[in-house]
């Protein structure tokens, strides 16, 4: 369990307790609503169109930073609730994870929010998935045409960006451009456009909702409470203006885009791939260069160079080992 030193905002978050939060966001008017475990909503009893916010976090359980994030924003905001001007949803994934500082208990949670899930349905994150599905129907059904979803995470390994974004690429142009102006305001390095699922929550809101999602990630992973918060103090500082409505900043620099290339899938026991440990996510490869092998199925680089992302041949069969880029701008 997270240990006793931690501050309170952070202990009560990663054990997906509301119990501080919620009646102060209540008191100042706003209907709030614990439709699950580790779930909160809050939104205005106001007329008016307001954008709908849904921010995850520990959808894998070691990844901590974010938890401390946006338990922090999480406190200032509910001693000043009038600030808060969007309706947010509030979402505390693998809580088993956090609680036995693991990645997953059964399997990966962000591999669980598709229609079909093979072998990984009786995993016990499935039924979590289930619970975070309905929680998320009902409240983007509550919604209006302004709609956010930013799952953040922190990454295995390290990258050649240090904080880098997936970003679904259904997402319509109007919600796609104030996403990406988003992430340049939050400092991101770069932006994968994802043109296909691979069961995440952001690929889900945004296939199923409509929302401007993406998966966003910040840097390494790390123990709760031992996270150098000072490394995601932009993210934290453009998360508050999004929530509260301030102006948006200009970006210090625009993220490079790049795209999917190729899904490495691992179709079998005898998969292998090209990579040890410590491959840096965007890691080079040029024309003709093996990924990956899998029997008889050879995976090469296509483009003159494409970079490795999320390499990982570890996961279960079925599942995709990894991903390869190409840089668009």
């Amino acid at each position: 369990m997270p240990n006793t030193d931690l501050p309170q905002a952070v202990r009560a978050l990663a054990e997906a307790d509301f119990g501080a939060f919620a009646p102060m966001f209540s008191s100042a008017g706003f209907a709030v609503a614990l439709p699950a475990r580790g779930v909160m909503t809050i939104r205005s009893r106001a007329g008016g169109e307001r954008a709908s916010v849904l921010v995850s976090v520990g959808v894998h359980g070691d990844e901590t930073g974010p938890i401390e994030v946006l338990a922090h924003l999480l406190e200032a905001l509910a001693r000043a609730p009038e600030r808060l001007a969007v309706d947010l949803m509030v979402c505390v994934g693998n809580i088993e994870a956090i609680a036995a500082g693991k990645r997953f208990v059964d399997a990966d949670l962000n591999r669980m929010f598709r229609p079909q899930r093979g072998t990984l349905a009786q995993a016990r994150e499935a039924a979590r998935a289930d619970q975070l599905i309905a929680a998320t129907t009902d409240f983007f059904n509550q919604a209006g045409k302004l709609r956010w979803h930013l799952d953040l995470h922190t990454a295995i390994r390290p990258s050649k960006y240090p904080t880098f974004a997936i970003v679904p690429d259904l997402i319509g142009e109007a919600g796609k451009a104030a996403l990406v102006g988003w992430l340049g305001e939050a400092a991101i390095g770069a932006i994968i456009m994802n043109p296909s699922s691979a069961g995440t929550y952001s690929y889900y809101s945004a296939e199923f909702h409509g929302a401007a999602a993406s998966t966003v990630e910040l840097g390494r992973v790390g123990t709760l409470g031992q996270n150098d918060l000072s490394l995601f103090a932009e993210v934290g500082t453009a998360l508050e203006g999004l929530l509260t409505g301030a102006a948006p900043a200009v970006p210090k620099a625009a993220p490079h885009v790049f795209k999917v290339a190729q899904e490495v899938i691992k179709h079998s026991d005898a998969f292998s791939m090209a990579f040890d440990r410590g491959t840096e996510n965007f890691s080079p490869m040029q024309a003709g260069g093996v990924i990956a092998t899998d029997g008889d199925v050879v995976y090469k680089v296509i483009h003159p160079e494409e970079l490795v992302v999320f390499p990982n041949p570890d996961v279960r069969v079925g599942l995709r080992a990894g991903l390869m880029v190409v840089r668009v701008s």
